[in-house]
């Protein structure tokens, strides 16, 4: 087995959950998770930034370090950041994506392209994050305008919790939006992780 001693995982706070999920149900004791808070979605240009200042923190305090971060709206800023860093991070576009598992998720985006994903985290957060976090509070009538070219809400669910599912349910009412849930685990997380390292993965 090719495991290292100490492995950091740098994920987002948007499923922060899943990850700690995957670590503890496959007993992956040499991996730990610090995450960057989900409100750094709202301002995508920070995130290349404040991984590279994750890294450089815990460098020293790890034998690896993997980034657990799509793309993100970063227009390609993370993956310079990251190459001059030497640490690799995990393949796609967004956190959105690779929860879905990617196969997944390019049907549900063929099917319907206006499709707003939701986290359990974000469902459980929503007001804060998307609504207080973007004004929507204040600005009720931008909702209509934001989310006009979108069609339905995709709940991506962890765990088949009812009363996560309600909030996720409250969140496509507010926006006006159809909803659906997909029960995804978590996603393509564990493969990429399992595959570094040479790793079983529990059933």
């Amino acid at each position: 087995m090719k495991t290292p001693k100490s492995t950091l995982l740098i994920g987002c706070g948007a499923v922060a959950h899943e990850i700690v999920s995957m670590i503890e149900h496959n007993g992956w004791d040499n991996l730990k998770i610090q995450c960057l808070p989900a409100k750094i979605h709202n301002t995508p240009q920070k995130i290349p930034e404040a991984i590279r200042q994750k890294i450089r923190a815990n460098r020293d305090r790890f034998d690896e370090i993997l980034v657990l971060f799509g793309d993100c709206g970063t227009a390609g800023i993370l993956d310079k950041v990251l190459k001059e860093e030497g640490v690799e991070r995990i393949p796609g576009a967004h956190c959105y994506e690779v929860l879905a598992g990617y196969g997944n998720f390019a049907e549900m985006m063929e099917k319907e392209p206006g499709s707003y994903f939701l986290t359990g985290f974000l469902a459980r957060n929503f007001d804060r994050l998307v609504i207080k976090g973007n004004r929507l509070d204040k600005y009720p009538q931008m909702i209509a305008r934001i989310f006009e070219n979108y069609t339905r809400v995709v709940y991506l669910a962890h765990t088949d919790d009812p009363e996560t599912k309600k909030l996720a349910e409250a969140a496509a009412k507010t926006l006006g939006l159809n909803f659906e849930m997909r029960l995804v685990g978590s996603g393509a997380f564990p493969d990429f992780v399992a595959a570094k390292w040479n790793l079983d993965i529990n059933p």
